[in-house]
């Protein structure tokens, strides 16, 4: 588990579309990842 403040690792995911993004396409962006690790859903 990532504590508060940590850097995400690089990663790449599929969007909605499908389409292939990565952390790094945001770079110099300010993001905000939403994680719901004890919700029992896919995802």
């Amino acid at each position: 588990m990532l504590k508060e403040g940590t850097k995400a690792p690089a990663f790449t995911l599929d969007d909605q579309d499908g389409n292939s993004m990565s952390l790094s396409d945001f770079e110099g962006q300010k993001v905000l990842l939403w994680f719901y690790p004890k919700a029992s859903t896919p995802g």
